[in-house]
């Protein structure tokens, strides 16, 4: 039994990191609030349709939007090398910096050009989440990975929440114009991330720490985690994209004061936080129930993927859309701290930058032949049902996954190795010091 005096006993490099993680993690929580913090981002499909830009639906559709998926896949890679050698605080300024491009291009731009360069610097923005993800990863021990997951993905959606509602209030009581919108965006400035200084170029060389990876991937979690990340982020982003255009073919609108996409997204952004803050307190044995918890919840989503675009009632499309993004913010602290759990320190960016890379190739496939004109260029309702059908796939995959594990649970169903297949809901409170040594020097748990 570890003795009263086992922190004293603790190396310095130990015993440091836990000192301050309370004001350095609230100070990283507060950046992800402040980044979000952009009134005007609910109403960029109705500015660009309407008056102020006078973009054609074709051209916000298939011309305009696909530009996102793709810059952000070809920036995505430099971007979290760049995380891996330079560290965080680089990235983070980085991406304050392609937040304020963003909004002078809404503003002041007039051409399809200026709007496809906007969409460029918004993948720059996308990218360099990578970076405030596996940030609070350094600050902590292992012993607090999940509630720590848990809570700057509800700082970062609790931004979006107060950005949501701050835009509908602007647009519905006080009859702001879109274009003053994104000049009240414009004017906000993200908040310092006060974390520590950077550390310089490290030893270790990609290539080696590619090789720790592909070690890794054979572990049953981490495998099965960064496939969830994969493909079920893709078909997340590519519905994110398109839900404006989507609103308003169903309810078409000159009325400024009747355009609720702020409070849809308040609402949405809302339950996701709730669902990512009491993702961090759920207790179950994950070895055995991800797959079904996964499935089950994609199943939901491919259910409202076909609510929402069969719907004529606008209200009953809103509703299926916030339900949609609370069930994926659920899932996504938790993938975080199954993923990180199973690394050290240093491989987190790399492997959630490698997770994303991949997302945004396969998004970018999807994208090329669904939504670009060189493609089949199809309208906002056909892609939907690509997207229902999707889903439904990845479904079924993962249902048909959790009844193999159930059936080689129930034929292995012995003491010794129902011990074995056992796994903690979380990092034990008290990690031994040579335990979390081993988790730092990447060992991962059986």
């Amino acid at each position: 039994m570890p003795g009263k005096d086992e922190d004293a006993k603790k190396p310095a490099s130990e015993a440091a990191p836990d000192r301050h993680w309370k004001l350095q993690v609230f100070c990283l929580c507060f950046y992800g609030f402040m980044t979000q913090i952009r009134p005007g981002e609910s109403f960029i499909t109705p500015y660009l349709l309407g008056p102020d830009k006078n973009f054609t639906q074709a051209e916000v559709t298939n011309v305009i939007t696909p530009v996102l998926t793709y810059s952000y896949m070809a920036v995505l890679v430099p971007v979290f090398l760049l995380t891996d050698y330079l560290r965080y605080k680089p990235v983070l300024v980085l991406q304050s910096l392609s937040h304020i491009s963003i909004w002078l291009l809404l503003v002041l731009g007039t051409s399809v050009l200026a709007m496809q360069l906007m969409e460029f610097f918004y993948g720059i923005t996308m990218a360099a989440r990578i970076a405030y993800s596996s940030y609070i990863f350094s600050l902590v021990a292992p012993s607090r990975y999940q509630r720590m997951a848990s809570y700057s993905r509800s700082a970062v959606l609790l931004g979006v929440f107060t950005s949501s509602v701050l835009g509908q209030l602007c647009i519905t009581l006080g009859h702001v114009s879109f274009l003053t919108l994104n000049y009240v965006s414009l004017g906000f400035r993200a908040g310092g991330d006060g974390g520590r200084g950077t550390r310089g170029w490290r030893e270790a060389t990609l290539c080696r720490m590619l090789r720790e990876v592909g070690a890794l991937a054979k572990q049953p979690q981490l495998r099965l985690w960064s496939l969830w990340w994969i493909f079920n982020s893709a078909g997340y982003y590519l519905m994110l994209y398109y839900v404006q255009i989507l609103w308003n073919e169903i309810c078409p609108t000159t009325d400024n004061r009747c355009v609720y996409n702020g409070g849809v997204d308040a609402a949405s952004t809302l339950l996701g936080a709730l669902a990512s803050f009491a993702a961090g307190y759920v207790k179950i044995r994950w070895t055995l129930w991800s797959e079904l918890v996964i499935g089950v919840v994609t199943a939901f989503q491919a259910g409202l993927l076909l609510l929402m675009n069969t719907t004529s009632n606008i209200w009953l499309c809103y509703a299926a859309y916030v339900l949609f993004r609370g069930s994926y913010q659920f899932l996504v602290p938790i993938a975080i701290f199954q993923i990180a759990t199973s690394l050290s320190k240093e491989l987190c960016a790399l492997v959630f930058g490698v997770n994303t890379f991949f997302a945004t190739v396969l998004k970018t496939i999807i994208t090329i032949i669904v939504a670009d004109k060189r493609g089949l260029g199809l309208s906002v309702h056909p892609q939907f049902y690509v997207y229902f059908s999707y889903f439904t796939l990845l479904a079924v995959t993962y249902l048909l996954a959790a009844v193999g594990v159930g059936i080689r649970y129930s034929r292995h169903k012995q003491p010794g190795e129902l011990a074995l297949a056992k796994e903690p809901c979380q990092v034990p409170a008290e990690v031994p010091p040579a335990q979390e040594q081993r988790l730092d020097a990447g060992t991962v748990r059986a």
